[in-house]
């Protein structure tokens, strides 16, 4: 189903093999998080997509690493460490697109874009596939 998705919006995409048990378990392990269904389900089907260019969706060790990365960001005065959102994509500007986090889970398929300039966040998108839709057909801007 994903990869068919994302296929017709995005024609370059390329998939890499489904993702491992093994991929999922490190996620919750070093993370310490439960991936939120729909990347579940688009990871059983392709362990991110890739384009010519930069990636559409991390793969499970890209998002572990970016993760683990901005979570240690220092906060100071009016920056705030984005360690509430679970990323799974960049924007190609420093930007992140993620899930928030709420008390240990995702709790809402709202994706949400994290600005590195200003630490603020926001909604961009009601579920994953809006987000693809969106982001990659040019519907979506931050």
């Amino acid at each position: 189903m994903w990869k068919n998705y994302i296929s017709k919006i995005v024609g370059d995409a390329q998939f890499n093999a489904p993702v491992t048990e093994k991929e999922l378990r490190s996620i919750k392990e070093e993370l310490n998080i439960e991936l939120p269904k729909p990347l579940i389900e688009l990871y059983s089907e392709t362990n991110g997509v890739e384009g010519p260019y930069y990636s559409y969706i991390w793969s499970t060790e890209t998002l572990i690493k970016e993760n683990l990365s901005v979570w240690g960001i220092e906060e100071f005065e009016n920056y705030k460490k984005p360690d509430n959102l679970l990323f799974f994509v960049d924007a190609g500007n420093g930007d992140l697109f993620g899930y928030l986090i709420i008390n240990g889970k995702v709790e809402s398929e709202d994706i949400y874009v994290w600005n590195h300039e200003n630490s603020s966040q926001r909604v961009v998108a009601p579920t994953l596939k809006e987000f693809i839709k969106g982001w990659y057909s040019g519907g979506i801007s931050i």
